[in-house]
C-alpha cells in the first residue's frame, strides 16, 4: 500500500484523541477505536502518531490493529457492504449472495470499488438469524437477501452523493 502524507489537521485530530485518554497506553483500544471512527480507517501513519502519542511500539499498535476484525487498515468504501457468513446465513444461501456482490462490483471481500463508493467483507454474526441469509450496508440491515436482490441493492446506493475522504 502506497505511503500517504498526514495533514496537520489530521495528526493534530490523533493528538487530540491521545490526549483526552491522557496518552496512556493502557488505552490503546479506547485511542483506536475512536480514532478509526473519526478517520474512518488506521494506516501505518496513522499507527506511528498513536505510537508515539501513547509512548508504545509501532510493533504493539499495530498486533492489535490487526488482532481485532473491528480495526481496518484499509480505506472503507462510503456504503460498506457486509455479508454475514455465520452459520444460518451461510445455510441459507449467503454464499450465493456473497458471489453476486462480487460479481457486480467487481471486487474481492476486503476491498473497494474503484470508485470509493462500495466495499466488501463478510462478517460471522449479524445476530438477525431469522432474517438469514443477512447483508448489512452501513448501518442498514437486509434480511431473507436472495441473489437477485443484489443488483437492487446496489443501486439504492450507486446514485447517492458522498462524503469526501476522512484522511488528507
Amino acid at each position: 500500500m502506497p505511503k500517504i502524507k498526514l495533514s496537520d489537521n489530521t495528526i493534530n485530530i490523533i493528538k487530540d484523541i491521545c490526549a483526552e485518554f491522557q496518552n496512556k497506553e493502557s488505552e490503546l483500544i479506547n485511542v483506536l477505536h475512536k480514532t478509526q471512527g473519526k478517520l474512518g480507517y488506521l494506516p501505518a501513519e496513522v499507527q506511528e502518531v498513536i505510537a508515539r502519542e501513547l509512548n508504545s511500539s509501532v510493533a504493539r499498535v499495530y498486533g492489535v490493529v490487526t488482532f481485532y476484525s473491528f480495526f481496518t487498515m484499509i480505506p472503507k468504501g462510503e456504503f460498506p457492504i457486509s455479508i454475514c457468513m455465520g452459520t444460518a446465513c451461510y445455510v441459507r444461501g449467503a454464499e450465493q449472495v456473497l458471489s453476486e456482490f462480487k460479481r457486480q462490483l467487481k471486487v474481492e471481500v476486503g476491498e473497494s470499488t474503484s470508485d470509493g463508493k462500495f466495499s466488501l467483507n463478510c462478517l460471522r454474526c449479524v445476530g438477525a438469524c431469522g432474517l438469514a441469509p443477512v447483508v448489512t450496508v452501513g448501518e442498514k440491515v437486509y434480511g431473507r437477501v436472495a441473489p437477485t436482490q443484489v443488483k437492487e441493492i446496489i443501486a439504492e446506493y450507486r446514485e447517492m452523493n458522498g462524503a469526501e475522504s476522512k484522511i488528507a
